[in-house]
């Protein structure tokens, strides 16, 4: 796809180190076209940490440690660059106050807020069936 050099483009990074070059104005709507700005919702979305998260933003703001605390099983690393991602896509606010030692938190945007009720309808499917999963015969 040829880049207009007039126009900012961004490219999507998926979470397989994949990149292709993003057509921000059009893509004809077709989420399948790996040039589809729709590409950049879905992946970040489609992060587990992610939806994780969104689902514990939902109750209000939280701090650092407390969004660490209550997303068993991911490093300090990866949530800083989980909500880094999360703020750069609209999703998240992150207020930082000047205080000894500083305070840092989090709390959804309006965006973020939207997101909250497709997640809870995945999160409810996936406890509904996650005997299935576990009960699915192994290849």
């Amino acid at each position: 796809m040829p880049m207009n050099p007039d126009r900012i483009d961004r490219i999507l990074v998926t979470s397989t180190w994949h990149t292709f070059p993003v057509d921000t104005e059009c893509c004809g709507g077709d989420i399948y076209d790996p040039g589809c700005p729709g590409r950049l919702a879905l992946d970040r979305i489609g992060d587990r940490w992610t939806v994780l998260i969104v689902g514990i933003l939902e109750s209000g703001t939280h701090r650092f440690s407390q969004l660490r605390d209550a997303v068993g099983g991911i490093t300090p690393k990866v949530l800083t660059q989980t909500l880094r991602a999360m703020e750069r896509d609209g999703l998240v606010t992150r207020t930082v106050y000047a205080e000894v030692p500083p305070r840092v938190e989090y709390c959804l945007t309006d965006l973020g807020r939207s997101l909250a009720v497709p997640i809870a309808a995945i999160r409810t499917w996936a406890i509904d069936n996650m005997a299935n999963f576990t009960e699915a015969p192994s290849s």
